[in-house]
């Protein structure tokens, strides 16, 4: 090494981060964090850490209610695509719609995104997808992290996650203790996928079948097809709360029906799904058919048309249904509790409905 070597100055640029560019991905997207404020955020975009009031929610007991998520490899698809304006959706979805499972009311949503080489055009794009997810789910983006990583990420890759807070009174959390023999299964549609499984959906449709990002699936392409973005669910289901009793709520995520729906169950439940009383995507029956899935391996991966399962009183079924409708679901009866000698467990008929179950709806 010479001495010219030795002496020569090193900016942080030079070693790949850039502070401007950080700086103008701030700019672009503090406007739309604004536009999620309520009046219970107390600071701006741009402090330490961000505040959020509670006083005026006038709860008696209120318990916070949290979660953190990712969008996982939904965002290989994004990237490939080109596409990222939807995935911050996913994002918010993944973390909010579990925060509802136990009956509370999304607050605020933080966000955490890393990439090889800041890029500001695409952190606005990435952000527009959490701030229109913020505003589905009627809670802040109270704040967040944009880090640049140089040779830990590859230029044009990038990693989200996020963590939601929500909160519910102490006597109205949900938790799945009140879900009785006779309670009724309600189903919501998901949109496709949702962010789950596109591991296995990846292996069957790029590298098993080779089909490419703007191949055309359906009536569509493969890129439109799952990069569709989660669904938010939570003005419904707090619109269902505000009349009525829902004992269990389950968010299909990963491990699909069979692992989710469990969770809830108290001990010597079993929960009877029947496979045809709903529609779903098909997305779902083109994997299982391409990958040779087994139907076992299916509802273990992937949504299979349900992304939020609601556990009510048969009293309450029709009306719960009604509420659902009104606000743009298309809620399925799909099932019923039983018992079961042991642990809780799932069953899947392939069959619709039996005829005393189609009478309530």
């Amino acid at each position: 090494m010479s001495a010219d070597d030795e002496n020569l100055s090193i900016s942080y640029k030079d070693a790949g981060v850039d502070i401007d560019a950080g700086n103008e991905a701030v700019r672009l997207i503090t406007p739309m964090a604004q536009s999620t404020f309520d009046s219970r955020v107390l600071n701006d975009i741009g402090a330490f850490s961000g505040l959020y009031g509670l006083g005026s929610l006038q709860l008696k007991d209120p318990v916070l209610v949290s979660s953190t998520d990712g969008v996982g490899t939904k965002l290989k698809v994004a990237i490939m695509a080109n596409r990222h304006n939807t995935v911050g959706i996913d994002l918010v979805a993944m973390s909010v719609n579990d925060v509802l499972t136990q009956g509370a009311r999304p607050l605020f949503f933080l966000d955490y995104l890393a990439m090889g080489k800041i890029e500001p055009e695409k952190v606005a794009l990435l952000v527009s997808g959490v701030t229109s997810g913020c505003r589905q789910a009627g809670c802040a983006l109270l704040g967040g992290e944009t880090a640049e990583m140089p040779g830990f990420y590859q230029d044009g890759d990038y990693d989200m996650a996020g963590f939601a807070v929500g909160v519910v009174e102490r006597e109205a959390i949900i938790d799945g203790s009140n879900i009785a023999l006779g309670h009724k299964l309600i189903g919501l549609p998901s949109t496709g996928l949702h962010s789950n499984g596109f591991s296995l959906a990846r292996k069957i449709i790029f590298d098993k079948l080779g089909l490419k990002i703007d191949s055309p699936l359906f009536d569509s392409t493969v890129a439109d097809v799952l990069l569709t973005p989660t669904k938010i669910y939570v003005q419904s289901i707090l619109a269902v709360l505000k009349r009525h009793q829902i004992h269990g709520l389950v968010h299909v995520t990963g491990g699909g029906i069979t692992e989710n729906l469990p969770r809830v169950l108290p001990f010597g439940c079993q929960a009877v799904l029947y496979s045809k009383s709903w529609a779903r995507k098909p997305i779902f029956d083109f994997l299982a058919e391409h990958g040779n899935l087994s139907s076992a391996e299916s509802y273990r991966a992937f949504n299979m048309g349900l992304g939020m399962i609601l556990v009510v009183a048969p009293k309450d079924l029709v009306d719960v249904m009604a509420i659902l409708d009104d606000h743009g679901e298309h809620p399925y009866l799909i099932g019923s509790i039983f018992p079961q000698m042991g642990a809780s467990r799932v069953t899947i008929v392939d069959e619709g409905l039996p005829k005393d179950d189609d009478d309530q709806d």
